[in-house]
């Protein structure tokens, strides 16, 4: 029992910082391409990226389309439970929830990946709350439960996640992922469940209260989260401090024009997902045409792209925009509309974010951005 041990506990800081490896690997637009799927798959479901972030603009239900994370390529693995099953899940900074597909799933979708089986967890504790995440595709509906979930050394106690009863569509049966771990503010999580971090936080377990991340370009290992430090090693250029506009998404003010607009950092997005209008005019600048497609040989002399934030230029060259696949080049652009107070939404998905060490700062509320060379 505490407080009857002969030592007295240690303080939970300084800690190590646990380092999440994120696996990149074909994401599932492209396993729906090699199968011959895709075009039927976009004709029954024409994909609108503004349904992630719409309800809880609108202070509804939690809302996160599967489709979102067709392009993903970054996967991590946590386990959960006593003895730990594992799970490959995207950390995304544009949700908050923790859910995985559980045995209650009998679906062939839910077959085809790992289901968590709380009857053998010493340490699961359940509830008689359900939750349900509405997809594009139908929706995910489960129970909410506790149990520990390990996160490289980090174990979270009593940590609420989603087990998954129903999964939304077919769609999921060929995602390389099993669930999805939410990175972002409480106030935007469904059935008012406690984030992973925000548990790390409160139990002290990390040594400061943020985390980052690096994502690797090409095909390149070294991607990683880290929790409760930032690696100096990838902050040379120095880190740009950003404050949130809003602590929901990780969603800051951006200057563009004469107007001002708003940014959400997004890691569980891979492009950059931007106002119809202002897409047009990109495609234009670039030489596109109206499906975002330019010649290969032209990458070359294309322009870099200049957000400007908290009064800095923050750029993103060609080679970073400009998605190549099968000989065919396109721009790493995607169309979305989703007004808000501040101003139309601007999505800065993992192109922006492969170009800088992104800090989230929870205990500032703050962004750190530092140019990766």
């Amino acid at each position: 029992e505490r407080g009857h041990s002969a030592a007295p506990s240690p303080e939970p800081r300084p800690l190590p910082h646990p380092r999440i490896p994120l696996r990149k690997m074909k994401s599932l637009r492209q396993r729906l391409e090699e199968q011959g799927l895709l075009e039927p798959f976009l004709k029954q479901h024409p994909h609108n990226q503004a349904s992630k972030y719409f309800p809880v603009l609108a202070g509804t239900t939690s809302s996160e389309p599967l489709q979102n994370y067709m392009n993903n390529e970054y996967y991590g693995t946590i386990s959960i439970g006593t003895p730990a099953q594992e799970f490959t899940v995207i950390f995304d900074t544009g949700s908050s929830n923790l859910w995985v597909p559980s045995v209650y799933c009998s679906s062939r979708a839910c077959e085809n990946h790992k289901r968590f089986n709380p009857s053998k967890s010493s340490t699961f504790v359940s509830t008689n709350e359900s939750v349900s995440i509405a997809y594009g595709t139908g929706s995910m509906t489960g129970i909410l439960g506790y149990d520990t979930v390990t996160v490289s050394s980090i174990q979270v106690a009593n940590q609420i996640f989603g087990l998954a009863e129903t999964e939304p569509g077919t769609i999921f049966y060929y995602s390389p992922f099993d669930g999805i771990l939410g990175l972002a503010f409480p106030s935007i999580s469904s059935s008012g469940a406690t984030p992973v971090f925000d548990n790390m936080m409160s139990q002290g377990l990390v040594a400061q209260d943020l985390f980052s991340v690096y994502l690797s370009k090409d095909d390149k290992s070294g991607s990683f989260v880290l929790f409760g430090g930032i690696d100096p090693a990838y902050t040379t250029n120095g880190i740009s401090w950003i404050p949130l506009s809003a602590e929901t998404y990780w969603q800051i003010t951006m200057e563009r024009y004469s107007r001002r607009c708003q940014a959400i950092v997004d890691t569980g997005t891979s492009l950059l997902a931007v106002p119809t209008l202002a897409l047009r005019r990109i495609y234009k600048a670039l030489g596109a045409n109206s499906e975002g497609e330019v010649s290969c040989s032209a990458v070359s002399s294309l322009p870099d792209v200049a957000f400007k934030i908290n009064g800095k230029k923050f750029t993103v060259p060609a080679t970073a925009y400009v998605i190549e696949s099968d000989g065919f080049c396109s721009l790493g652009f995607e169309g979305m509309d989703t007004p808000t107070e501040e101003g139309e939404l601007w999505i800065l998905g993992d192109v922006f974010i492969r170009e800088y060490y992104v800090i989230f700062d929870r205990a500032n509320n703050k962004v750190g951005l530092s140019p990766l060379a």
